[in-house]
């Protein structure tokens, strides 16, 4: 079923305990649409292409200046470990090759395998080096899409209601039952504005 242009709220009136609900529609930062690069999207989807496109660009799309040390201290982290392994990576596997080639640990270029004291410990290093590298692609790609996710939550929320009017309580309460005594219990509720 398709709201019009205000939703109404629905009322129960099934019993002597029963109460009219009135709400106020909220604008859904979901349904309002931008425009980028001539294309409608919504508020949440423009935020979510712009992080993509540029990381921490969705976050000062939100206006949230304060996540982007977080934003490029997580992708630059992860980034430097994933260049520092695949630079030990391709020199044990030029190591390597120069080894299969017929070169001996002597003549072999590089500040970490000219420690190494046999060919068993080359290969080893650079199985070593190719785990570690391939852990850091993978956590590269997950700050990456935590920051998408960040910018996408994030716009979805910027309309969401954090005043004090919003309470929930829990109160004693006296349930209707077959029989003539009532029995006790819990009641929630949940107060708005």
């Amino acid at each position: 079923m398709l709201l019009g242009k205000s939703a109404q709220a629905q009322t129960v009136t099934a019993g002597p305990d029963s109460a009219r609900v009135a709400t106020q529609v909220v604008p859904d930062s979901s349904r309002r649409t931008e425009r980028l690069l001539g294309m409608r999207v919504t508020r949440p989807q423009k935020a979510a292409l712009l992080a993509l496109v540029l990381p921490g660009a969705g976050q000062v799309y939100n206006r949230r200046y304060w996540k982007l040390p977080l934003v490029y201290g997580a992708i630059g982290g992860t980034g430097y470990g994933l260049y520092f392994y695949q630079k030990a990576f391709k020199e044990y596997k030029t190591a390597k090759n120069d080894l299969d080639n017929g070169k001996t640990l002597a003549e072999l270029k590089g500040s970490r395998v000219r420690r190494e004291p046999s060919r068993q410990n080359v290969i080893v290093g650079l199985q070593n080096y190719r785990g570690a590298r391939d852990k850091f692609i993978a956590y590269t790609a997950l700050a990456y899409g935590i920051t998408i996710l960040d910018a996408l939550v994030d716009a979805h929320l910027r309309d969401f209601d954090i005043s004090e009017d919003l309470s929930l309580r829990l109160d004693p309460a006296l349930l209707p039952s077959a029989s003539p005594v009532p029995r006790t219990g819990l009641a929630l509720t949940f107060y708005l504005k």
